[in-house]
């Protein structure tokens, strides 16, 4: 049985930083690219940043420069440093095993003065 399970999100005021993290257990973690998406109300979830097993890295131009994804693939972990945040970045953080069919419940990112 696959899991994934997002955590970290929370409130943050313009600027701040917040770090996400994401287990998932029930695949052969360190072989997949895993991938962060992220859903606002109202919009498409989107893709955040991407991770291969290979250690490569790719992110939206929205949050270039201020994300870095990461993993730990002894603990099965995803993680995503989140920098100098924006009112934008508000939104339900999702993580994902690339090509694969399974998400988590989410995290949520709210940021507010």
């Amino acid at each position: 049985q696959v899991r994934v399970v997002e955590s970290g999100g929370n409130l943050v005021q313009p600027g701040g930083s917040l770090r996400l993290s994401c287990t998932v257990s029930g695949i052969n973690f360190k072989i997949y690219q895993m991938d962060w998406y992220r859903q606002a109300p109202g919009k498409q979830r989107e893709l955040v940043a991407a991770i291969t097993s290979g250690g490569s890295t790719n992110y939206a131009d929205s949050v270039k420069g201020r994300f870095a994804i990461s993993r730990d693939n002894a603990r099965n972990r995803l993680y995503l440093q989140m920098n100098s945040l924006k009112l934008e970045d508000a939104a339900v953080y999702y993580c994902k095993p690339d090509s694969l069919p399974y998400w988590g419940q989410g995290t949520q990112v709210t940021v507010s003065s």
